[in-house]
């Protein structure tokens, strides 16, 4: 299997490094912001670096809008994987247009309200994954699998 993983730097990547285990076992590629925290640890990993624009940047998100469709159109992933944060709405948007099943984690510290990225793209999510019971009632349907690290 085919796994994409997208990601801004910081808590947001480490949330997905916490499921190494599973990864490793996996084709996979990555899409993250060019950070030095992000190059140090995602060394040796298939990287797709894109520019490192604000949090909630319209020109950032217009950007990711346009890269979204031509690298997973090049990498082919059989689901696409997202904690967040903001650079995971393109990403969703494009693969759901283009039928590509896709995962958002929601983070482990945002027990009494989701974050906005989880507002975003919880509508757009084959999946959606909790790793508290209080998240469910922001996320109807959505798996509780438990604290990830």
């Amino acid at each position: 299997m085919r796994v994409g993983f997208v990601t801004s730097h910081g808590g947001h990547l480490g949330h997905l490094l916490w499921l190494r285990a599973w990864w490793e076992e996996h084709d996979r590629f990555w899409v993250a912001p060019d950070r030095p925290d992000v190059r140090d640890r995602l060394e040796g990993e298939r990287l797709h670096m894109l520019n490192n624009h604000p949090s909630r940047s319209v020109r950032g998100t217009v950007s990711e809008l346009v890269a979204a469709p031509a690298i997973l159109a090049r990498e082919r992933p059989d689901v696409l994987v997202s904690a967040g944060a903001g650079i995971a709405v393109p990403f969703f948007v494009a693969a759901r247009a283009m039928g590509i099943p896709t995962v958002f984690i929601e983070v482990y510290d945002r027990v009494h309200s989701p974050t906005l990225t989880g507002r975003l793209v919880a509508p757009l999510a084959t999946e959606v994954l909790v790793q508290w019971p209080q998240q469910q009632v922001f996320y109807p349907g959505s798996t509780l699998v438990g604290a990830l690290r």
